[in-house]
C-alpha cells in the first residue's frame, strides 16, 4: 500500500510482551533511514510502518536485530492460514508449559499454604524448581538479555531478575548449609520463584487468548474471501479457476448458497443476497439485473451471472479490511502519556526494589527479606497492562464497529468521534432515498402540460441527476417523445441551460428565478404550498429575452428514510446539536422534522462556509454526506462520515464509512467510540492503578512474591478482558424502536403523467 507521503509497510511482530518492548521496537524503526513513521500494536503484534524507499528486507533485518522476530504481511490467504497455524502452535506449547510448571510447583507451594506443617527436603524443593527456573523460564532469560543488550528494559528483565534473585538466595543458603554439615533444611525461597514464573506464564497464555480475539473481526472478514469463481465461457461452458486468475470484464456463476466471489453487476439471473458480514445489515437485499453485488456476500435461493468489476485489492472486502487494519494500527493520542510513561518505567522500577531491599539490608540485617521484598517489587510492576489497554479497546472497538457496518479510516477518527458537539447532515441521499419522482407538474398560464413536459425532459435527457431521471421517468410514463436539446450547460447551485425547439431555456430553483428576474404570477401560491409540504420545486424559463418568462413548475418528492427522524432523536437525546445543509428550499428542509438548525438554498461552495461557522467557538463538528458536492464539506469538518451507497470521492474525503445508507449508523459511529474510549480509560486507570497500589505494598514487605506474581498476570487480562466485552456491541435498537416519520413523507404523493389524466 501507498500513499502521497509514502509507502505503507506492514509487519508482523514476535516476541514483544510489554509496553517496553513496543518503544524498543519503535525507536528501532525510527532510526532506519528513510523510515517516516511507526506504529506499534501490542494486541495484535503488528507494526505499520510508512517509509520513503526503505526495502523491506533492511526493516525486518533492524527489528532482528534488537531481539524480534518479523516478517511482512500482505494479503495473501496462505500467509493468514500459516499465521493462524502457527498462532495455535505457539498456544498449545504455552499451555503445555503452564500445565509442566504448576505441577513442579505445586509440591513447593502446598507446604507454604499449610503452615510449615509439611517441609520437604531441601534437595527436593531444588529438583522441582531448577526446571521451572531455567527451562520453563529460560523466555524470559533470552528476551531480558535481548533487551540489556539493547540498552532497554522490559517485562521479561524484571521477571528474570525477580526470580533469579529468589532462586539464588534458595541455592546459596542451600548449599551453604550442606557444607557447613548441619543437617538441617535451612528457610528456602524456591517456591517463590517457581510460583511467579507459573503466574506469570498463565497470565500470558490467558493474555495471548484474550489478544487473539481481539483479531476476531478482521480474521472474519478475511475468510469472507472465496478462494475459486465459477467463469461463464464464450462458448457457453463454465470453468473453475482460483480467484487469482479472473479479470476484468469476466463472467462469473454464482450458484444459490454460494458465496459471491468478486465485486461486480448482475447481468442475468435475480436473488436475494445476505451481506450482513459486510454492511451489518441483517436482511437480505434484492438483486437483478443491474444491481451491483460485493464479493464475500452469500447468494439466496437465485442464480446469478455476475459481470466483474473489481478484483483483488480493489474489491470493497479487500477496502473494509485495510480501513479495519488502519484503525487498528494506529495510535491514539492518549497513547503517547502511555508511551513516555512506559520509556522510564523499567530503570524507575529497578531503583525503587533497590532502595527498600537495601534499606531492610541495612535496618535488620536480614538480607533475605530484603531480597524477597525487591522481588516482589520487580515482579508486580511488570508493564503489560500498562501497554495493552490503548492498542486492545482500539482494535476490539473498531472490529465490533466493522460488523455492523462501520468503518473508522484511521485511529484519529475514532478519537475525534467520541468529542463530537454537532452533526451536520445534508439532505439529499443521506436523510432521504435520494430517488426523487415527479410529484406536480404545473404550466403557466396560457402553457400546455405537454409540451412543457417535452420541454423539461428534453433539458434533463442527457444529465444524471436524481431529478432528471424522474422527469425521464414521468416524461415515458406519459408517452411523450423527447425532442433532442443542444447547448447544454450546468448553471452550479441553480440548474440548467440548454436549447430545445428554437428556445433559449433554463430549468432551476428560485436563486435562478429571482437572478433572471421572472415574476412566477400565478404560481407563487401553488409552489409555496408544495413547498410546504416539503417538495423541491424547478421553474421552467424562456430566457430569449428579458426579463425571462415563466413556462411553469415542476415539484419533486423524496421519501424521507425510515430511520431518519429517530436517529437524529437518538443524536439529540445523547447531547448532540444536529444541523440540515441543503441546496434546496427552506420549506423542503424544515420538512424534515427533528432537526435543530436548518440552512438551505446552498451552493456547493456555500457548505464549505457553512461548516467554517458552525466550528467557531471550538465546537468538534462531524459532517455527513455522500455526493460528490459533500466531498470539501466532509473534508473541511472536523470529522467526515459517508455512506457507502454514495460516490467514492465522498468515502475517500470522510474518516467514517457507513457500509449501507442507514442513518442509525450515524448514532452508533459515536456510540462506539464512546464506548472504546470509556475501555480505554478504565483499563489505563487499572494497569496504573495496580502498580501505584502494589508497588508501595511489595516495596514495605506487605506483598510476597507469589501474591505479586498473582497480582501482576491478573492486572494484565483484566484489563484485556474488560476491552473484550466491546466484542458484542452492536447498533442500538432506539433509532428503530422510535416512531416512524408520517406515512405520507415516506412515500410522496406522484402526479399521474399528463397522457393519464387526459385519458381520464
Amino acid at each position: 500500500m501507498s500513499n502521497a507521503d509514502g509507502e505503507v509497510l506492514d509487519f508482523g511482530i514476535d516476541g514483544m510482551t510489554c509496553s517496553a518492548c513496543v518503544g524498543r521496537v519503535e525507536r528501532t524503526l525510527l532510526r532506519v533511514p528513510g523510515v517516516m513513521a511507526a506504529e506499534i500494536n501490542l494486541a495484535t503484534e503488528r507494526a505499520r510502518v510508512t517509509v520513503l524507499g526503505v526495502p523491506k528486507e533492511r526493516l525486518i533485518a533492524a527489528i532482528k536485530a534488537a531481539g524480534y522476530g518479523a516478517k511482512s504481511l500482505h494479503e495473501d490467504d496462505g500467509q493468514a492460514a500459516e499465521a493462524d497455524a502457527a498462532r495455535a502452535l505457539a498456544a498449545r506449547r504455552d499451555l503445555r508449559h503452564v500445565v509442566i510448571a504448576a505441577v513442579l510447583s505445586t509440591p513447593l507451594v502446598v507446604p507454604m499454604l499449610l503452615g510449615g506443617a509439611v517441609v520437604l527436603p531441601g534437595w527436593v524443593e531444588f529438583a522441582l524448581a531448577t526446571p521451572v527456573q531455567f527451562w520453563l523460564g529460560a523466555r524470559f532469560y533470552r528476551a531480558g538479555w535481548k533487551s540489556l543488550r539493547a540498552g532497554a528494559g522490559t517485562m521479561d528483565l524484571l521477571v528474570a531478575l525477580g526470580t533469579s534473585a529468589a532462586y539464588g538466595l534458595s541455592a546459596y543458603l542451600l548449599a551453604a548449609a550442606w557444607i557447613g554439615g548441619n543437617g538441617g533444611t535451612p528457610e528456602l525461597y524456591f517456591e517463590a520463584s517457581a510460583a511467579v514464573i507459573t503466574l506469570v506464564l498463565f497470565g500470558k497464555l490467558l493474555e495471548g487468548r484474550a489478544k487473539r480475539q481481539t483479531g476476531a473481526a478482521i480474521r472474519a472478514l478475511m475468510a469472507l474471501r472465496p478462494e475459486r469463481a465459477r467463469l461463464r465461457m464464450a462458448d457457453g461452458s463454465e470453468q473453475e479457476v482460483p480467484i487469482g486468475q479472473v479479470r476484468h470484464g469476466d463472467l462469473v456463476v454464482v450458484r444459490p448458497g454460494e458465496r459471491i466471489p468478486v465485486d461486480g453487476k448482475v447481468t442475468a439471473g435475480a436473488s436475494a443476497v445476505d451481506e450482513s458480514l459486510l454492511t451489518g445489515e441483517s436482511r437480505a437485499v434484492s438483486k437483478t439485473v443491474g444491481d451491483r453485488v460485493t464479493g464475500g456476500a452469500v447468494n439466496g435461493d437465485g442464480l446469478l451471472l455476475v459481470e466483474t468489476t473489481a478484483i483483488g485489492a480493489e474489491t470493497m472486502l479487500a477496502r473494509i479490511v485495510r480501513l479495519v487494519e488502519s484503525a487498528q494500527a494506529g495510535k491514539a493520542p492518549i497513547q503517547c502519556l502511555v508511551d513516555q510513561v512506559a520509556a522510564i518505567f523499567v530503570p524507575v522500577v529497578l531503583g525503587i526494589a533497590a532502595v527498600p531491599a537495601l534499606g531492610w539490608w541495612f535496618a535488620t540485617g536480614n538480607i533475605e527479606t530484603a531480597i524477597l521484598d525487591a522481588v516482589a517489587v520487580l515482579v508486580i510492576a511488570c508493564p503489560c497492562a500498562l501497554h495493552l489497554a490503548t492498542p486492545t479497546a482500539i482494535t476490539v472497538g473498531t472490529g465490533a464497529a466493522a460488523r455492523s457496518g462501520i468503518l473508522f479510516k484511521d485511529v484519529d477518527a475514532l478519537a475525534t468521534a467520541h468529542r463530537v458537539q454537532l452533526v451536520a447532515f445534508d439532505k439529499t441521499g443521506t436523510l432521504t432515498e435520494g430517488k426523487p419522482v415527479v410529484v406536480a407538474l404545473e404550466p403557466a398560464p396560457g402553457q400546455g402540460e405537454a409540451e412543457m413536459l417535452r420541454l423539461i425532459a428534453a433539458i434533463q435527457a442527457g444529465s444524471e441527476h436524481p431529478l432528471a431521471r424522474a422527469v425521464l421517468h414521468y416524461a415515458a410514463e406519459a408517452g411523450i417523445i423527447v425532442p433532442t436539446a443542444s447547448n447544454l450547460r450546468a448553471l452550479p447551485g441553480r440548474g440548467i441551460a440548454a436549447e430545445a425547439e428554437g428556445r433559449a431555456l433554463q430549468l432551476g430553483s428560485r436563486r435562478l428565478l429571482e437572478e433572471q428576474g421572472a415574476a412566477p404570477g400565478p404560481l407563487t401560491l401553488r409552489a409555496a404550498a408544495l413547498e410546504a409540504e416539503g417538495r423541491t420545486v424547478s421553474w421552467l424559463l424562456d430566457v430569449a429575452q428579458a426579463p425571462a418568462q415563466v413556462l411553469g413548475l415542476v415539484a419533486f418528492g423524496d421519501a424521507v428514510k425510515p430511520g431518519a427522524a429517530a436517529a437524529i432523536a437518538a443524536l439529540r437525546a445523547s447531547g448532540l446539536r444536529t444541523v440540515m445543509l441543503t441546496g434546496d428550499n427552506a420549506g423542503s428542509a424544515s420538512a424534515l422534522l427533528g432537526v435543530d438548525e436548518t440552512v438551505s438554498e446552498l451552493l456547493p461552495e456555500d457548505k464549505l462556509a457553512a461548516i467554517a461557522r458552525l466550528r467557531q467557538g471550538g465546537r468538534i463538528v462531524a459532517m455527513v454526506g455522500d455526493g460528490i458536492n459533500d466531498a470539501p464539506a466532509l473534508a473541511a469538518a472536523d470529522i467526515g462520515i459517508a455512506m457507502s451507497t454514495g460516490t467514492d470521492v465522498a468515502m475517500a474525503a470522510a474518516g467514517i464509512t457507513l457500509m449501507r445508507g442507514d442513518p442509525a449508523l450515524v448514532a452508533g459511529a459515536f456510540d462506539i467510540s464512546r464506548r472504546t474510549y470509556a475501555k480505554i480509560r478504565q483499563g489505563l486507570f487499572w494497569a496504573f492503578a495496580y502498580n501505584v497500589i502494589g508497588i508501595p505494598l511489595a516495596a514495605f514487605g506487605f506483598l510476597s512474591p507469589m501474591i505479586a506474581g498473582l497480582a501482576m498476570a491478573f492486572s494484565s487480562v483484566s484489563v484485556v478482558s474488560n476491552a473484550l466485552l466491546v466484542r458484542g456491541w452492536k447498533v442500538g435498537g432506539t433509532a428503530h424502536d422510535a416512531p416512524a416519520p408520517p406515512a405520507d413523507r415516506l412515500q410522496p404523493p406522484r402526479a399521474k403523467p399528463a397522457a393519464y389524466r387526459q385519458a381520464a
